[in-house]
């Protein structure tokens, strides 16, 4: 083994120091964490994330984390000559667009991070929404948009019931439940459903400390596409007032109306970081600066230090 030197033993000393509030607050605590496909596109970014997770599991955190498939799902779709459809950030579902979904989300993400996760020595179950009735779904109805066009989202998904006793039960003895976004109909219908939206709902019932959406951006922006225009921290309010003006782009908003859903549902504090970004989870959860964005109901529940004061 090698020796470190003075100043690396300073720097490892100083950083355990750092962290020990954090995990002294968090220790037994939910955090639900979301990653869109993106986040598993390599067998190195996916053991990236994973090896943050093994972390948060062996001091104490409890971790649920949902993923998604897009880029997955829309690759497939090209490669079988399907071009996938997107409307405000949402995608439509036809039957073949399911099959493809019902393939990658539960056949090649789901069990690729349940297998890393064995590589890192974190117990972990599969599960997706029709499991144990976690989410009861029914079809979404044609939705009449702003400008009067009328979208049918095929087999999409809206959430009608929540059930987290399967994650409950898993948390309790010890697993990470990887959570795939795929559920189902009273009838057995199998419907996709936005993931962001799945984070939301389970972690409001979970009574989360944190709802953590890794994205490919860095967090939410002042001005779309300009990442040096980063928002630190920012409330509900501030968040209806960037909608209001156009600031938003289309991918964000199904995030921010599951944030919305998640601060209304008690979940405390959500965060929005990048994926990409090294480390971006630990440094989110065990520093005060962290990476991405801070999302609180009201910025008045924000502590001094969270506010970099």
């Amino acid at each position: 083994m090698a020796r470190l030197t003075g100043n690396e033993r300073a720097i490892v000393v100083t950083a355990l120091r750092h962290a020990a509030p954090y995990v002294r607050m968090y220790k037994g605590k939910t955090f639900v964490l979301k990653a869109g496909g993106e986040a598993f596109a390599s067998d190195s970014a996916t053991r990236s994330l994973i090896e943050q997770i093994a972390i948060f599991n062996q001091v104490g955190f409890r971790v649920v984390l949902v993923h998604g498939g897009g880029p997955q799902s829309s690759e497939l779709a090209k490669q079988l000559g399907h071009e996938p459809q997107f409307v405000e950030g949402r995608r439509v579902t036809d039957e073949a667009a399911l099959d493809i979904a019902t393939m990658v989300l539960n056949g090649q993400i789901n069990t690729r991070i349940v297998a890393t996760c064995r590589a890192f020595g974190v117990p972990s179950i599969g599960v997706s929404g029709a499991d144990g009735n976690l989410i009861r779904a029914v079809r979404r109805p044609p939705v009449e948009l702003a400008d009067g066009t009328c979208v049918d989202y095929g087999f999409v998904g809206d959430i009608d019931a929540v059930d987290v006793s399967v994650l409950e039960t898993q948390l309790a003895d010890g697993f990470v439940p990887i959570v795939s976004s795929l559920s189902a109909d009273d009838d057995g219908t199998l419907l996709n459903i936005n993931a962001d939206t799945v984070a939301a709902a389970i972690a409001s019932k979970l009574s989360a400390e944190k709802l953590i959406l890794a994205t490919g951006a860095p967090g939410i922006m002042e001005s779309l596409d300009d990442p040096r225009s980063l928002i630190s921290y920012i409330d509900r309010a501030g968040l209806a007032r960037l909608r209001e003006a156009g600031r938003l782009s289309e991918g964000m908003l199904p995030k921010v109306a599951a944030i919305e859903n998640a601060l209304a549902g008690g979940v405390p504090r959500v965060h929005v970081i990048s994926y990409s970004v090294p480390d971006s989870l630990l440094l989110e959860v065990f520093t005060n600066e962290g990476t991405g964005t801070l999302v609180v109901d009201s910025i008045e529940e924000l502590s001094p230090q969270e506010q970099g004061a």
